[in-house]
């Protein structure tokens, strides 16, 4: 029993803390982040079975996590106020060709950030061309151009 709250609550902490880093993909991350990325997991490890290396303390805490997850999932499915919080909200980031700088800054995008994506997604030259830029959540930036009218 003792192994299945050590993994409850450093699953839920695992869950705050990405859910505070933010929104950044796995493709954005810097080889020192994934290099701790998996120095965490040895450490969460260790921190949950406290060096127990039966099969048994493996197997209680891989099923834990899993269920946990699932019942994240299911209940973030079944009720949008959940969801939110799990999930997030798409953010606006620029509204008729001009940023919203209180959400970049609150998400840590820089206009170069969203600039580039202009240029490479939307294959617009400049932020005046977008109506709206929006932080979706999966971390991508999706474009919107104006009305060429």
């Amino acid at each position: 029993m003792d192994l299945v709250i050590r993994a409850a609550v450093v699953f839920f902490f695992i869950f705050f803390v990405t859910r505070v880093v933010g929104r950044r993909q796995l493709s954005d991350l810097e080889p020192f982040d994934l290099i701790l990325l998996v120095v965490l997991g040895d450490l969460v490890q260790q921190g949950i079975t406290q060096s127990d290396e039966s099969v048994t303390g493996t197997l209680i805490v891989i099923s834990t996590i899993a269920l946990l997850s699932f019942a994240v999932s299911w209940v973030s499915f079944r009720f949008r106020p959940v969801r939110i919080v799990t999930e997030g909200e798409p953010i606006v980031l620029v509204q008729d060709g001009r940023p919203i700088e209180r959400n970049m800054r609150r998400e840590r995008i820089t206009i170069d950030d969203i600039q580039e994506q202009i240029r490479t997604q939307a294959q617009l030259s400049s932020i005046d061309e977008v109506k709206w830029a929006i932080l979706e959540n999966d971390g991508q930036i999706s474009c919107i151009p104006r009305d060429s009218g």
